[in-house]
């Protein structure tokens, strides 16, 4: 964890013990569901990472020579909205696959559209038609990513998906 999340985490904790000290029981509402769903986009985000690496380590153990450059507090833009979180690169040659997740953060970076606790995005250099975008939603109560087909489609995504992402990188159809 970066020194500025424990930083924030520390400075909400504070917030939240203020707000529940001076009576303030809607803003303690609100700063507890903020830090559950800032520790569910957490877990969701590192789990899908975790996923993407498991495969890597997997293929690289077959020789596919795959490299792998991670990044904290990667900032990129979802149509209006400033995202922060982790971005994974995987390079084979000149081939490379990457993979950035996040949510926004402050109140000027906009609003997660369609309800979504965080957002991923999978791109390959060069190959614009390889690309996909995730949605973490509360699907009957529990966390899920759903990979966005057009603007009102989604459908649940599944690890076994990333095989298609894996064929572009390694160039097998």
């Amino acid at each position: 964890m970066l020194l500025t999340d424990e930083i924030w985490q520390q400075n909400l904790s504070e917030a939240l013990d203020h707000a529940r000290i001076s009576g303030r029981a809607d803003l303690a509402d609100f700063l507890s569901l903020k830090a559950a769903n800032d520790a569910i986009r957490e877990q969701s985000i590192k789990w899908l990472f975790d996923s993407v690496l498991e495969i890597v380590f997997a293929f690289n153990n077959h020789g596919a020579r795959i490299t792998i450059e991670q990044r904290e507090n990667h900032k990129f833009v979802t149509g209006k909205s400033k995202l922060t979180g982790s971005q994974l690169k995987l390079k084979q040659g000149v081939r490379c696959l990457s993979l950035e997740a996040g949510w926004t953060r402050n109140p000027g970076d906009g609003f997660m559209r369609g309800g979504a606790l965080a957002f991923a995005r999978i791109n390959h250099f060069g190959i614009a038609a390889g690309a996909e975008e995730l949605l973490l939603l509360k699907f009957e109560g529990v966390p899920q990513w759903f990979f966005v087909e057009d603007e009102r489609r989604r459908a649940s995504f599944e690890i076994r998906r990333l095989r298609r992402h894996f064929e572009l990188l390694l160039d097998h159809k």
